[in-house]
């Protein structure tokens, strides 16, 4: 059973990162950008006050003491959607994809600018929003194509009647390239209203989660992808 978030009128963030240095000038930065921050320099001790379902975001340090980031958020994904942004080293691109594999909403390099952790936050927090708002409104048509159906009331895809365990981002992108099939979507589109922000040709945040939503979707017959990649462009979803 997955555990709820909490709803607070201020978000409530917690940190992840044995950089007592970095979180003391993080609570700094973000308590007057209106965050309540909470940080663990401790790993396990991290992990259970992110389960306790007293904040909004988690933000987790991938290299850390006794247990490292990918064994925090793939424990945390077992138990809760809260969302959770990755800090990985510069450059190491590996660490970045994994996370985003592993059920990351998004990942930020280090070092980096606080003013661009919180932009990330907070457009993190605008889709968590977005899809609260969804559940309480009427709940629009399921979307088939296929073996493939996608119940927006529900937030559950399924394949041939079996739920699939899509991550939240993975569900948006299939919601929108269903309702598109057969027709190209720009990447530009797809992060501005997947991830909520601006497109950049170097942030392949945007492919790693195509590709981590074929390998759950499989093919529609034989070699065939459902979904494909238009060069340069986009992607399209096979309409039959």
């Amino acid at each position: 059973m997955k555990i709820g978030r909490k709803v607070a009128t201020m978000p409530t963030m917690l940190i992840i990162d044995d950089d007592s240095e970095l979180c003391e000038l993080l609570e700094a930065y973000l308590t007057p950008e209106g965050f309540k921050v909470t940080f663990r320099q401790d790993g396990e001790k991290g992990m259970q006050q992110a389960l306790s379902g007293k904040h909004d975001i988690v933000i987790l340090d991938i290299m850390l003491p006794k247990s490292n980031g990918f064994e925090i958020l793939s424990h945390i994904r077992r138990h809760s959607a809260i969302p959770v942004i990755m800090l990985t080293a510069r450059g190491d691109e590996v660490d970045r994809i994994v996370g985003l594999e592993m059920g990351a909403d998004d990942y930020l390099p280090k070092p980096f600018n606080p003013r661009e952790l919180v932009a990330r936050v907070r457009a993190v927090l605008r889709r968590v929003n977005r899809e609260k708002k969804l559940e309480v409104q009427n709940p629009p048509p399921s979307i088939e194509i296929g073996d493939i159906t996608l119940n927006r009331a529900t937030r559950i895809a399924f394949k041939c009647g079996e739920p699939m365990p899509l991550t939240s981002v993975e569900f948006d992108l299939l919601g929108i390239l269903m309702e598109q099939a057969g027709r190209v979507v720009m990447k530009e589109k797809l992060v501005k209203s997947v991830l909520d922000r601006d497109y950049s040709p170097f942030d392949r945040s945007i492919d790693v989660h195509i590709s981590n939503l074929r390998k759950k979707i499989g093919h529609v017959t034989g070699a065939h992808e459902r979904i494909k990649t238009i060069r340069s462009t986009g992607y399209l979803y096979v309409a039959t």
